[in-house]
């Protein structure tokens, strides 16, 4: 006499395994992450110093506020921009590169050790898998953005009111220059994790993250030619550098400068694309 008889329970009756749920998997990306210590800390150092960057800079420009150089024939007073300083290019570059490298190697990490077969046997569901890798790294990268600009404005702008230079978040500029400068550092985080899943190579994935981000705005930062230069206003750091922009500083726009809504468009378009990207490949190449 079959088991079936004994148990009561016919065959098309017993429970089927529990499909896992979207918030299983973000559980499991997360312990991934977690586990590599020097991913965290990475990031959390980066962070420091960007922050750190920020403020040497605008100490540093204190004595230049208090004893200013003389006016230059034909050219107006200077007048110091603390959004141009406070949220500087040099600490940008830093967050951007790291959460460019952190979004790549969460993706290249796992085919290069092999456990994206792992991974993929417990959930068949690519598309599954690879959204939530999305999801987490751009939450995790855009709280880190969102502490590096805030911390970085608020302070150098509290360092600055001493000089009755410092901004404050309602004036004209300031909270568009905030939001930029955090928003840019998950764009650079999902252009990471499309280059990684499209490369799955470490090294590869490094160079071409490096290569995007800061290298190719040097073959476009000319006024010569208006195409390659509006193209160029268009890459990820420069949108961001428009945006962070002080209405009423005097910094130079160049040639063809950059509109605002399109500087935001382009953020978004670079974060759309990259998802495309690392949804497709993931789903249709095999592991």
């Amino acid at each position: 006499m079959s088991t079936t008889m004994f148990s009561g329970t016919r065959p098309s009756e017993r429970a089927a395994e529990p499909v896992a749920r979207f918030v299983d998997l973000l559980s499991a990306e997360w312990i991934k992450m977690r586990s590599l210590r020097s991913t965290y800390w990475v990031l959390a150092l980066s962070a420091v110093v960007a922050i750190a960057i920020n403020v040497h800079a605008v100490h540093s420009d204190l004595t230049y506020i208090d004893q200013p150089h003389p006016p230059l024939p034909g050219l107006p007073p200077y007048t110091y921009d603390p959004l141009f300083h406070g949220l500087g290019s040099i600490a940008a570059d830093v967050m951007a590169l790291a959460a460019a490298c952190f979004g790549a190697i969460t993706v290249f990490g796992e085919y290069a050790t092999g456990m994206i077969r792992t991974t993929l046997a417990a959930t068949p569901d690519r598309r599954a898998v690879i959204t939530a890798k999305l999801a987490l790294v751009t939450a995790i990268t855009l709280v880190l953005g969102a502490i590096v600009s805030m911390t970085s404005f608020l302070t150098t702008n509290a360092m600055l009111a001493s000089r009755h230079v410092g901004l404050s978040l309602h004036d004209p500029g300031c909270l568009r220059a905030v939001t930029a400068y955090a928003l840019v550092i998950p764009v650079c985080a999902l252009i990471g994790m499309a280059l990684g899943a499209v490369l799955r190579h470490a090294t590869a994935s490094i160079v071409a993250v490096v290569g995007v981000l800061f290298i190719l705005p040097m073959l476009f930062g000319g006024d010569r030619y208006r195409l390659l230069k509006e193209i160029g206003n268009h890459l990820p750091m420069a949108a961001r550098a428009r945006l962070a922009l002080n209405p009423d500083g005097h910094t130079r726009l160049g040639e063809y400068p950059a509109t605002i809504t399109g500087s935001w468009i382009a953020l978004a378009a670079w974060a759309l694309v990259s998802i495309a990207v690392a949804v497709t490949v993931v789903r249709r190449r095999d592991v």
